[in-house]
């Protein structure tokens, strides 16, 4: 784990985790990487592979409020992959891990399997079923994501690790 130690109070300890920029490649083992590419162009490596098969798709534009650059819960969707991009074109971050476990509901992450990523307001992701995540992270007071997953994703395919309960320590973001 590429983690900083920040403090320790009442037993919880807080790492500073490194932002880095995302590449396909570095992406990989959490999701697709998607970016511009011209109109016309056939499916290809580019391009997200999707798994909506559980149930009704739901795109919508997901407005948040800015958090914190940090996190002590993290959560995945096991049914569903599921794309977020910036809708107007700011960079943003996610914190991710890899989907061990998907067909186990008690699986949890490791806190050295954490990474986080800086993605260009000019791109997408699509995470795989089960990539466990926290964010999206961003510095304006609000903004405003394209988001594909299931129309029922939230009410019934919601696990959640908490990472202070279960390891003792939370996360915070260095962009």
């Amino acid at each position: 784990m590429n983690t900083q130690h920040l403090q320790t109070s009442s037993a919880v300890a807080t790492h500073m985790l490194p932002a880095e920029p995302i590449t396909a490649e570095a992406f990989r083992a959490f999701g697709d990487l998607i970016l511009p590419g011209e109109d016309g162009d056939p499916f290809g490596g580019g391009d997200a592979t999707l798994d909506l098969t559980q149930g009704i798709p739901r795109f919508y534009v997901m407005r948040l409020d800015r958090r914190p650059f940090r996190f002590s819960r993290i959560t995945r969707h096991r049914k569903v992959t599921q794309c977020l991009a910036s809708v107007g074109g700011e960079p943003w971050m996610i914190a991710v891990a890899p989907p061990y476990g998907l067909d186990d509901p008690a699986a949890e992450p490791a806190p050295d399997d954490i990474r986080a990523f800086m993605v260009p307001g000019n791109a997408a992701i699509k995470l795989h079923k089960g990539t466990w995540h926290a964010g999206p992270f961003f510095q304006s007071d609000e903004m405003a994501f394209f988001n594909l997953e299931l129309s029922d994703t939230n009410l019934i395919d919601h696990d959640n690790a908490y990472l202070v309960q279960r390891y003792g320590i939370d996360f915070v973001l260095a962009p």
